[in-house]
């Protein structure tokens, strides 16, 4: 997808502009904007809950962090809501921009229809009372209402768009999620009898990946999955292999799709399953550029399992500011199958050994959680 390219050259265009770049209208927030110079276009944008005044100098100083590790030198900021809650992070970021090297080119606070300015003393163009504005009709705003850019009216709104289905489905999927567990179940116990972990991890890639393929597929196409076969690929989802070929999969031309599909899932998908496809489409979201997106997607995943090491991994790099051109697929998918098929060979090899030591002294073997498949399965 080709990079939206926004210049910002009033504040008036700045506050245009802020709902699109976030995807929702900001309240008690403060925005980060860096920018190129001279002709001020957009490179990063960062968004923050207005702080308890006390904690204002630690959003500036890792608005400033940031800004320095992506090398820019110029930045605007607006905060979005009362004086007493704005003022503070606003003197914090003027105080410690000159000390990283960044230029605020413009400060503002809105509360209202009105703009105040702490870069403007001039009472002719920045009044105290405030300036007041309107951008539904502005250039930019239109431009970008041409482009497609959708604006939600708060972050709740975005937040609402990922939370989990109520009602009927609810009832249904987990109906359905019991079933899928079952059918897994079953199926492991019949194969572990063998007495071979290799054969168990090999049953799940063998169910679970064409499952993965399918489902990527038919939303290309258009369709979408019935519930119960959302409820088999999110089980099928907490093996890493599985979830791993599926993200090796997210190619950004297919974005549309895929949003679909894992916004589908992440709704849809019972607790202890939600990990994954919510961890899928962040990484989707951040490929985009739709970083409101992706940490409301995140904070699904995290919900579900605070350690899930994705998750983690991409809360980590989003929050560091790292741009959508950073957000490659990690593997193709046959470079995920190489390598969980070398990881295999390795476990193979082992597990052999392990199993011909316990016969030779006359043991018996006991499964043990080392033997289930990884994403904990069974």
């Amino acid at each position: 997808m080709a990079e939206r390219r926004i210049r910002i050259g009033s504040p008036t265009a700045v506050l245009a502009v802020v709902p699109v770049l976030l995807g929702f209208q900001p309240g008690n927030s403060v925005v980060v904007i860096g920018t190129d110079r001279p002709r001020a276009e957009v490179r990063l944008t960062l968004r923050y809950d207005l702080p308890d005044p006390a904690l204002a100098g630690a959003v500036a100083r890792h608005a400033m962090s940031v800004l320095s590790a992506q090398r820019i030198r110029a930045a605007l900021a607006v905060g979005y809501g009362p004086e007493h809650l704005v003022s503070p992070v606003a003197e914090a970021l003027r105080d410690l921009a000159p000390r990283a090297g960044i230029t605020l080119t413009e400060l503002l606070r809105v509360e209202g229809q009105r703009f105040w300015s702490y870069v403007c003393a001039d009472p002719s163009c920045c009044p105290p009372e405030g300036t007041p504005f309107d951008v539904t009709d502005h250039p930019a705003a239109r431009a970008m209402a041409a482009e497609g850019a959708r604006v939600l009216a708060s972050r709740e709104e975005l937040a609402a768009s990922v939370r989990p289905v109520a009602g009927d489905a609810a009832d249904r999927m987990r109906t359905a999620t019991e079933q899928a567990e079952e059918h897994v179940a079953a199926s492991v116990e019949q194969v572990a009898r063998s007495g071979r972990k290799a054969a168990v991890r090999r049953l799940i890639a063998a169910i679970g990946l064409p499952a993965v393929a399918e489902a990527i597929s038919r939303y290309r196409a258009g369709g979408r999955l019935e519930l119960e076969e959302v409820a088999w690929l999110t089980v099928m989802l907490r093996d890493l292999r599985v979830r791993d070929d599926a993200w090796a999969r997210m190619r950004p031309e297919h974005r549309e799709a895929h949003l679909r599909l894992w916004t589908d899932l992440t709704r849809l998908a019972r607790p202890g399953y939600v990990r994954a496809p919510a961890s899928l489409l962040a990484f989707v979201a951040w490929q985009i550029g739709n970083g409101a997106l992706a940490n409301v997607a995140l904070d699904r995943a995290l919900g579900d399992d605070p350690y899930y090491s994705m998750a983690v991994l991409l809360r980590q790099v989003i929050d560091s500011g790292a741009p959508p051109s950073l957000a490659r697929l990690p593997m193709t998918p046959d470079d995920v199958a190489a390598s969980y098929d070398a990881l295999e060979a390795n476990r193979g090899a082992s597990d052999d050994a392990g199993d011909d030591a316990r016969d030779a002294a006359g043991g018996e073997r006991h499964e043990t959680d080392e033997s289930r498949p990884e994403g904990d399965l069974r």
